[in-house]
Order: structure tokens, then sequence, then C-alpha cells
């Protein structure tokens, strides 16, 4: 029985990253004997265990072998005479089929230490092929590692393109997609997720309402950038420099789908785009079982945003009517996130990258005095029902005139 290093812990380690998680794989060994160590089962489809003091994973060595279609369709074998080659043929990159003995020695039996060294993404087999996973995957190690100089090797994205064309995107389940794009969300640069996802030809399967802005033309006083597609690429890199959350991230990629809709005959414009684009995210997230935090923040950075823009082009009644349409006085933080997600989207215009959103910071000062309305005092003062309600209106309105004048 022997335990080696494998994976993701061996790779960071040879790029002088932080290692997070580690991984061990086990030669020689059986369940029984990994139970009588005192190791905890927790694998269902394959031999997994948990390690008694470090509760890290131990998985026995295995081998894997198509057997239908789509991410469940295999047969795995975990026997005592699977060797550590074998188990490293059945990884999906190089760069993860790395291990270390328990003394620290290298083992690289797939030329992975070269193609780090390279900084090419390229799969180990052709197994890869049977795995429709791992398309998503490697899109979001694309995400993680694009900084480093990483790109996807010419002959992987080849195979990539062949597997969507056999069809083997569609077989995708939901929850699967979803979880490969909310962990590229929190990658440094998610844009190339979704541009390796283009490539091969996975968007227009997957995300069909992203795919189809790309081409689509913009007025080109206010879209220095013309196409949609881009500008919504170029939106989402101003989002990861504003925020961390993943949630802001996913609704600036998604602001602007009904630019994919758009009549043609009324091109570059993009006249109701809003509207038809809060139905679009609406349709997506509930296609991905997407949680609430992330498709509340899109639907209304969707249907509202041109909104923020036009701040101080619109009356006192309509700003009001903003705050109360997107929830701002119970979920200022949710609201924060909406702003951003506009400030993403100003910026997210080749020339404009570094300029300041005056809308943002206006919208932050209205919801701070108008919150401070006490509704206490109204009903202190003898309203009762719903005069209570007209006159909390009537109050903030008032706050929020004062304001737009001294804005403007």
């Amino acid at each position: 029985m022997k335990v080696f290093l494998v994976g993701g812990a061996v790779r960071d380690r040879l790029l002088g990253l932080p290692i997070k998680d580690r991984d061990w794989v086990v030669i020689g060994a059986t369940p029984e004997m990994m139970l009588e160590a005192g190791y905890k089962t927790v694998g269902k489809d394959f031999p997994v265990f948990l390690h008694p003091q470090t509760n890290e994973e131990y998985a026995l060595a295995r081998t894997e072998r198509k057997s239908g279609k789509g991410y469940h369709g295999f047969h795995f074998y975990a026997g005592q005479d699977v060797t550590l080659e074998e188990d490293m043929q059945r990884r999906d990159l190089t760069i993860n089929a790395l291990a270390e003995d328990e003394q620290g020695k290298l083992i690289d039996t797939v030329n992975g230490e070269a193609d780090l060294k390279n900084r090419l993404l390229r799969h180990v087999s052709p197994a890869f092929a049977e795995d429709p996973v791992r398309i998503l995957r490697i899109a979001r190690f694309l995400a993680r590692f694009s900084s480093l100089g990483f790109s996807i090797a010419p002959e992987t994205m080849q195979l990539m393109k062949d597997m969507v064309k056999a069809g083997e995107v569609n077989e995708l389940v939901a929850e699967r997609v979803w979880q490969e794009t909310s962990r590229a969300l929190a990658e440094p640069h998610p844009e190339k997720f979704i541009e390796a996802l283009r490539e091969c030809g996975a968007l227009a399967v997957l995300f069909p309402e992203i795919d189809r802005l790309f081409g689509v033309p913009q007025p080109e006083q206010h879209h220095p950038e013309i196409d949609t597609g881009i500008h919504t690429l170029l939106v989402l890199q101003q989002a990861c420099l504003l925020s961390q959350a993943p949630e802001v991230r996913f609704a600036a990629l998604t602001h602007d789908l009904g630019k994919g809709t758009t009549d043609p005959g009324i091109l570059p414009h993009h006249n109701g785009h809003e509207e038809r684009g809060y139905y679009l995210v609406k349709d997506l997230c509930k296609r991905y079982k997407i949680p609430k935090s992330y498709s509340q923040l899109a639907e209304i950075t969707s249907k509202y945003h041109t909104h923020i823009h036009r701040a101080f082009e619109v009356k006192a009644k309509t700003l009001l009517k903003l705050l109360e349409s997107t929830d701002a006085f119970r979920r200022p933080e949710r609201f924060e996130q909406f702003l951003l997600a506009c400030t993403a989207d100003s910026r997210g215009r080749p020339g404009y990258e570094q300029n300041p959103y005056e809308q943002a910071d206006f919208f932050r000062k209205l919801l701070k005095a108008v919150s401070l309305v006490d509704v206490k005092d109204i009903i202190d003062a003898g309203f009762k029902g719903i005069k209570i309600r007209e006159k909390l209106y009537q109050k903030r309105l008032v706050l929020v005139k004062q304001l737009l004048r001294v804005s403007q």
C-alpha cells in the first residue's frame, strides 16, 4: 500500500501558488484495508475516504471506462492492481496528473511538468472526450491561470470542438453546468471561461443568450467597441475589478441579454432591450436552477441598469420608484451590488475604464438620505392605514427632489 499526493496541490506547488486542498491516491489497497486503518468512507461512485486525523481525501487508484452518454456514463474499477500511471491516465489535464511520493519526489508520467513550464492546458489522453464536464473545467482553468500566461493547447481545443459537434455537451446536467460556471465566475478572469466556450462552440449550446450577443452592433458614439459581445466581456472584466462577489459578475455578464433579440431593422439601437433581457435572464436562471442571490440581482440589473445611467435625466418620482422597484430600502446590500454592476457597465467600454460613475454615488447618497425617514414619526403624528404609506412616500419624495436639485 503506497500513498501519493496528486493533482492540484502538486501543480500549485510547482507554480509557486498557495496550496488550498491536498488530495491523495492510494495504490495497492482495498476498501476493507482503508476502513481497518480508521479511514471513513465518503465516495458514492468510487472508493474515496477521509483520513482519520486530517480529514483529507484519500482515493483508491482507479480506471474509468465510458459506458454511456454524458457525465454519468462511466464504469469505474478500483482494484489493488491499478497502478499510479493508470490512475494518472484517467485525469483531465497533464498539469493535474502530477504526483509526489512520500519523500516528495515528483512523478510525472504525462509530461505535465513541461506543460506547466510552457503554460499549456493539454488533455492527458483521448479519454478526455468521454466526459463533457471537462470542457467546462478546462475553460475554468483558463479563467484561473490565463494571467500566468496559460493557453489551451491547439489539439485540446480541437478535441473540445469535436466533442461539441458529437453532441456530448447536450448531455450535461444543469447542476454541473452551473457548478462549473459559478466557480469560473469566482476566478480572476471569468471572461476567459466565456471565450473558451465560445471558441469550441459550447457557448452556443449552453448559453445561447450570451453567444448571440457577439456580432450585434451598438451605437459607436456610446460604444467604441461596437460589438455587444465584446462589450459584455469588457463589463465582466470591470466587474471583477470592482467586486469579488460572483453574483455581481453574473449580473454583469447577463445585463444586456436583450440586445441579442433586437429587431435587426432598428440596429444599432436597442429600444426595449432591458425588458426583453429581464425575461431572458429569468429563463436562463430557471434552466440552470441558479440560486436567488444570483438570479434576483441579475434580473434587476437587466431591467433597471439604464435607469441608473439616466439618473440625472429623469424626474424625482422616477428615482423614488426605482428605489422601490429594486427593493432598495429592505435590501440595501443587494442594491449596492446592483450599483457595482451598473458601474461595470459604464466602464466596460474602451476609453471609459477609469471614468468616475457619478450616478452610482448619487444613488448611494439618495438611498442613505431617504432611508432616514422614520415611519414611527408618521404613526406618532396620527396617520393610520394607507395614509401612513402616502405620507411616507411624500416625505421621501421631498428629499429626492432636494438631492436632485443639488446634483444638477
